[in-house]
């Protein structure tokens, strides 16, 4: 994956938001719509994420050292007083934007993150229609229509084999990868791993990821159902997809926080449900992904969604 360097777009003082449906409706000029810029950041409670850095998560409290953290957006729209969302148009720059797609990358390719890409992403840009706004919602997740296809030929960002399971599953919407300090040395590499696909002992964690290995958080759909020879499949049981909405958002003065510390906060880290994957990848039967989809807003099994407090306003 090639990535160049991008121009920043200037934020003006008035907030204006567009669609990506406006890519249909050539009509609507560059008069009638304004630049936006969403601005990221990647926390550990009040510490900024970093490569390389120890943290104490999770309950009980473990000592993890992130190896990944990326995750793909879409769907990106804004809110109005009345809660009626204008989607933002995405700017198609070739690389971290693509149709209603965007990724947000924290790593770096340094240390413990060796698995990943040297440049980072913190932002999506865009534009809006001219207009009032006080609020953001936004998908955490590849829309069905991108998210099953082959990542080798698709467009970036979709071009990730590291962010993508096979045709069925699709892409991991989060690629969150935590290890025990003493396993660094360890290097591993995940794309493999799958919800589905494997035998439950062909999931038993060794090595890197053994005892004294690591917590991956992948999610992604599960449950994708395709009739052979198609590989293409027509749905997914569980999309795993969670929309997120914030009030009172404010994109010339506010930014979109993703707290790693929040996520884990009641889960495990230092063991693993015996017989399934390492940590959560997506499985419906697998316990340890419980507390995290809570935070994500997602259901799990007979637990209904509750609102996901992954995401927050600075």
């Amino acid at each position: 994956m090639n990535f160049g360097r991008y121009v920043p777009v200037v934020f003006m003082p008035t907030l204006i938001l567009g669609s990506w449906a406006a890519l249909a409706h050539p009509k609507l000029s560059s008069t009638s719509t304004q630049p936006l810029i969403l601005k990221f950041a990647a926390k550990v409670g009040s510490q900024p994420f970093a490569c390389g850095t120890t943290y104490s998560l999770g309950k009980p409290a473990t000592q993890v050292t992130p190896n990944d953290f990326r995750f793909y957006v879409s769907e990106v729209a804004l809110l109005d007083a009345k809660g009626k969302a204008t989607p933002v148009t995405l700017e198609q720059d070739g690389k971290w934007q693509y149709q209603s797609v965007a990724l947000l990358d924290f790593e770096n390719k340094t240390g413990a993150c060796a698995n990943g890409t040297t440049e980072m992403r913190d932002r999506i840009i865009g534009t809006v229609p001219k207009g009032s706004y006080t609020g953001l919602k936004f998908t955490l997740g590849v829309p069905f229509e991108l998210n099953h296809g082959d990542a080798t030929l698709a467009p970036s960002p979709l071009n990730l084999t590291g962010l993508w399971w096979n045709w069925q599953l699709g892409y991991k919407f989060v690629r969150l990868d935590l290890q025990k300090p003493a396993t660094h040395s360890s290097r591993h590499s995940s794309q493999g791993h799958s919800p589905q696909g494997h035998s439950p002992k062909s999931h038993q964690p060794t090595g890197a990821h053994g005892q004294s290995g690591g917590f991956l958080i992948h999610l992604g759909s599960t449950g994708c159902a395709a009739q052979p020879p198609a590989q293409t499949p027509t749905v997914c049981k569980n999309p795993n997809k969670a929309v997120v909405t914030l009030p009172r958002f404010n994109a010339a003065q506010n930014i979109i926080v993703a707290d790693l510390a929040q996520l884990v906060s009641k889960a495990d880290l230092s063991q693993n449900q015996p017989k399934t994957a390492p940590g959560c990848m997506s499985d419906p039967e697998d316990r340890d992904c419980q507390s995290i989809f809570a935070h994500l807003g997602l259901p799990f099994k007979s637990q209904p969604a509750i609102p996901q407090t992954f995401f927050s306003i600075k």
